[in-house]
């Protein structure tokens, strides 16, 4: 009789057991990590990185030296990769952060968003050639998933360099405007600000990271979960690294005269918000990022790559053909040659024909 010990019996009629599968994807997730990319773009002093070290609760910028105004006019815009692995209750996240330091401080800022660009690009080209090689197991995935785009909050609304900078990168990334330093606003202002960013990025045509629509079967406290984030963008927010008693407790703040901004509290700001929005959709970035932003990339890059190969097919025959007639011009060249130094032979023979006669007469 076989040993059947460690094994149940299986009770219910007509089960099978695949229902278990979400339990085998999760622990072989859960083992091998995960992976994420974000990227933060916008003028200095609007506290990019207090921001990003509040949202993850690392220290990303341990050294980071800032410039004086002097060395800013000289300064281009130059892209800053820092990677950290976070470990909360098991599970593993490679989180990279890519700074842009330098965007927008120049007197000229046309050419601001080359660089970022040319590095969006770069991402895209080493994962479609690793994609392409023998060894496909351990792919490196620094394409970029999300950007989240800083918006001054002392302005009326975006600036031109806002608009070209969105209008270049919303086809290659996810774009997640947010207003920094909403601390300096009012409620009121917060709101007419907001309303008037999103009524100019529908007129320009910009496309921002739509939040996917809920199924029917979701239940209803996450279906109003995503309708608070979708009322929320772009995401007002304030960070801060600096922990400060408050009624007894510690929290996460910046301490005013007229008292403290609490970093985490979703009256004061939109910090909360975004953070879930971040971490609930972190999946469906990256999704995004893979189904749209990279299948377009990979579908333009392959779409040059045969027209390429085609216009080197097309120039080969035509050197070739060029090769042909330049042989064929070669060979009636010397045959007419020929004929000509036949003709002369014949002219000179002729020649001497007469001068004997002419002698006999």
């Amino acid at each position: 009789m076989a040993d059947t010990k460690g094994f149940s019996s299986i009770e219910t009629p007509g089960y099978v057991g695949f229902a278990n599968l979400p339990n085998q994807v999760h622990r072989k997730s859960v083992k091998k990590g995960f992976e994420f990319t974000l990227m933060v773009v916008g003028e200095s002093g609007l506290g990019k990185s207090t921001l990003v070290n509040s949202l993850f609760l690392t220290d990303l910028y341990p050294e980071r030296i800032i410039p004086d105004a002097i060395e800013k006019q000289k300064q281009t815009v130059k892209l800053e990769a820092s990677t950290v692995e976070i470990e909360e209750r098991g599970v593993k996240l490679r989180l990279t952060v890519v700074d842009t330091p330098g965007f927008g401080d120049a007197i000229d800022n046309s050419n601001s968003f080359g660089a970022i660009l040319e590095y969006i690009d770069e991402q895209y080209e080493r994962f479609l050639r690793d994609e392409s090689g023998l060894n496909r197991r351990n792919i490196v995935d620094n394409r970029i998933h999300c950007c989240f785009y800083f918006i001054s909050p002392f302005g009326h609304g975006l600036k031109p360099l806002d608009v070209e900078f969105m209008k270049k990168l919303h086809s290659k990334v996810n774009i997640v405007p947010v207003i920094a330093k909403a601390d300096c606003l009012t409620k009121k202002e917060i709101l007419r600000l907001k309303c008037r960013i999103m009524q100019e990025i529908e007129s320009h045509g910009i496309k921002i990271y739509p939040l996917p629509d809920c199924d029917s079967d979701e239940d209803e406290d996450y279906k109003e979960q995503v309708k608070q984030l979708k009322e929320a963008v772009p995401f007002a927010v304030c960070g801060a690294n600096t922990l400060l008693e408050v009624k007894g407790k510690k929290v996460r703040g910046r301490l005013y005269p007229w008292g403290v901004v609490e970093v985490e509290n979703p009256d004061h700001c939109d910090f909360i918000k975004l953070r879930t929005m971040l971490i609930t959709h972190m999946q469906d970035l990256q999704e995004v990022t893979q189904e749209v932003h990279y299948e377009n990339y990979r579908s333009d890059r392959l779409a040059k790559g045969i027209k390429g190969k085609e216009n080197g097919v097309k120039a080969e025959r035509d050197n070739s053909s060029q090769v042909v007639s330049n042989s064929v011009l070669g060979e009636k060249d010397r045959i007419l040659q020929e004929k000509e130094a036949e003709l002369r032979r014949m002219q000179e023979m002729l020649a001497q024909m007469q001068a004997r006669m002419q002698a006999q007469q």
